[in-house]
């Protein structure tokens, strides 16, 4: 016979602002302007990915995936050759 009030369940707790970065001082939060100087914490270059200490995922055309699920279009900087070409 099962009682439901005798069942216990076990919870784990989470943090909502789960955080990599553990040196000092803090890198740039995944939703600051300067998001991409964090350290990274996970490098795979053939696959063409980084991972930073504050949750970012950054691909190698400098598209973004934040923790959020926001995607971030990439955005390369302009080379010498485009920036003469616009002047």
């Amino acid at each position: 016979m099962n009682n439901a009030s005798s069942r216990s369940t076990l919870t784990t707790t989470q943090r909502k602002n789960a955080s990599m970065c553990q040196h000092k001082p803090a890198c740039p939060t995944a939703f600051s302007a300067d998001r991409e100087a964090a350290q990274p914490v996970a490098h795979h270059p053939e696959q063409g990915w980084s991972l930073l200490c504050n949750g970012v995922l950054l691909f190698e055309d400098t598209g973004e995936l934040l923790p959020d699920g926001q995607i971030i279009a990439p955005h390369r900087p302009l080379t010498a050759e485009q920036v003469a070409t616009a002047a």
